[in-house]
């Protein structure tokens, strides 16, 4: 049994906290889009589980924590390494503040039905 804090290297958050929200999609990147100038990292099994599981798809980070059996801070820190080393992309979900008001889309709706 490996210790938390020894998979994290002793850290309890990514580089870019709040970066990967539970509903934040996690895709592998196509490796011809990968910057060349980074160095290959070295990876630990917990980073490729997570790659591994991305084959199939795209996958929230709240699924990739039930899926490695892993707590969802180790993934975030985890997602981190694959993120500093081009390996995955991440889709970020849409804040609330940005979304357009329901009250604004009815009466969009209710003007082009009067049209």
């Amino acid at each position: 049994m490996v210790r938390l804090f020894a998979m994290t290297r002793g850290r309890t958050r990514p580089a870019a906290d709040g970066f990967f929200d539970l509903i934040s999609l996690i895709a592998l990147r196509d490796p011809a889009e990968r910057d060349a100038q980074l160095p290959m990292p070295v990876l630990d099994p917990e980073h490729h589980a997570i790659l591994d599981l991305c084959r199939r798809g795209p996958l929230a980070v709240a699924e990739l924590g039930s899926y490695t059996d892993l707590p969802v801070s180790v993934v975030r820190v985890l997602l981190g390494d694959l993120h500093d080393a081009d390996l995955i992309d991440v889709t970020r979900p849409v804040p609330l503040a940005e979304l357009p008001d329901e009250r604004l889309l009815r009466e969009v709706i209710n003007g082009l039905r009067a049209l």
